[in-house]
């Protein structure tokens, strides 16, 4: 996979997590202000923000898993060599895919049987699927970026590339 399509890859993932944050900051801010100067609700509002709230976590999920910019106990790699670092990486890599693709199957699984079930929303019976569906999608977003991570490690000499070592400065 060449570097400029991988880069746009990257970059959908990242603006598509950044539109939720959005959304969510949206959803809490009119709320907010209805509820302060209205005295009324936005209907399902608290439940939009559970489902908001999940969908958030997991495509940042997304994007922290290739970028390497999450919390990292790097002591040992700080004090390893360069050959025991990119094995560390490698090896967290590699971890860190198997847990989340099974966050992935269990999520789908859970959307799925939402989905039978038909489990709706309190105010306007909204289906609660699609939420859970866009959840997911973020955690086949995480296991695509590990595995574009992983392989460029595998394939660089030096283990990953600057930008995705972990507690490297982005700028």
């Amino acid at each position: 996979m060449t570097d400029r399509r991988t880069d746009r890859i990257v970059g959908i993932i990242e603006w598509t997590a950044g539109a939720f944050v959005l959304a969510m900051m949206l959803n809490t801010v009119v709320a907010i202000i209805l509820r302060y100067f209205f005295a009324t609700a936005i209907p399902d509002y608290y439940d939009i923000g559970r489902f908001m709230l999940c969908i958030l976590v997991l495509w940042g999920i997304s994007t922290t898993s290739y970028r390497g910019g999450h919390i990292t106990m790097d002591m040992l790699w700080t004090v390893a060599a360069k050959g025991w670092r990119r094995a560390i990486d490698l090896f967290a890599g590699v971890v860190s895919f198997a847990a989340l693709a099974v966050l992935c199957l269990s999520l789908l699984d859970q959307t799925l049987q939402t989905r039978q079930d038909n489990i709706l929303t309190y105010d306007t019976r909204m289906p609660t699927w699609p939420f859970l569906a866009i959840a997911w999608l973020g955690t086949v977003a995480a296991l695509v970026l590990i595995a574009i991570r992983v392989f460029k490690g595998l394939r660089s000499r030096s283990g990953l590339d600057d930008d995705t070592q972990p507690g490297a400065e982005q700028a």
